[in-house]
């Protein structure tokens, strides 16, 4: 037991495969890189840990407690679930951009395609759908906390605030995968936005109404200089120009 009668224990065996990833057969890879954030979100909880410990070693169970209270655990998750969808709004807006140059699409449309700020958020609501077990988890370490937190607590207070620490980082482990999960369903959805986008072809309307309005144009001009229509006033001077080169 550390000084002052709280252990904080360790937390890699509870989260699991948010420490040691494990691909699964037949998982594609994911379109973004994410140990990056992964490592930084796993890095976040055990410096937590270490602090919380150096704190319990120091005999000051309060700022302990304090160091893994819910606010630190939930500023983590939030801070790596913002990284992961920012990341994947800038590859999306970038394949998007790209797509559009590739087909030609009007700058105006092309304008639009970028995610934008809104975008962006409810993309990392999406991607946070694992986020209420954890807060759940968290309110209930939360209520575990002031059973720990007198010097003089019972054994019970102390292991029911550890178990409610290992529930926390458990749930985190399972937010991180349900973020993996939905960053494949967004992909899913947003390729097929870019099969279609690369399918865009420009209409051809605008050049086939262009071309029978010069072929009309240019018939009945035909027909004027050759005589087989009035002449137009407005005409004439340009008539009698065309008549006299010919003749």
């Amino acid at each position: 037991m550390e000084r002052g009668g709280l252990l904080i224990p360790e937390l890699g065996p509870s989260l699991g495969r948010l420490v040691a990833p494990v691909a699964q057969p037949g998982t594609p890879p994911h379109w973004i890189p994410l140990d990056d954030i992964r490592v930084a979100l796993v890095t976040q909880v055990f410096d937590l840990a270490g602090d919380a410990r150096r704190w319990a070693r120091e005999g000051d169970r309060e700022l302990a407690l304090a160091t893994l209270d819910r606010a630190a655990w939930e500023t983590a998750w939030q801070v790596a679930v913002g990284a992961v969808a920012q990341r994947a709004a800038q590859e999306i807006s970038r394949r998007l951009t790209e797509a559009a140059r590739e087909v030609r699409l009007p700058a105006r449309r092309a304008s639009r395609l970028p995610l934008e700020q809104r975008e962006m958020l409810a993309l990392a609501g999406r991607l946070g759908r694992g986020t209420p077990a954890l807060l759940a988890a968290l309110a209930a370490l939360e209520r575990a906390a002031p059973l720990a937190r007198s010097d003089r607590a019972g054994g019970d207070g102390v292991r029911r605030w550890q178990e409610a620490l290992g529930t926390t980082a458990r749930r985190l482990e399972a937010a991180w995968l349900a973020l993996e999960d939905a960053l494949h369903e967004e992909w899913r959805t947003w390729d097929a936005e870019l099969r279609d986008l690369l399918a865009w072809r420009r209409p051809r309307w605008p050049l086939v109404a262009a071309g029978l309005a010069l072929f009309g144009i240019a018939t009945y001009l035909g027909l004027v200089l050759g005589g087989y229509l009035p002449l137009p006033g407005v005409l004439r001077g340009f008539a009698e120009a065309v008549w006299a080169r010919w003749s």
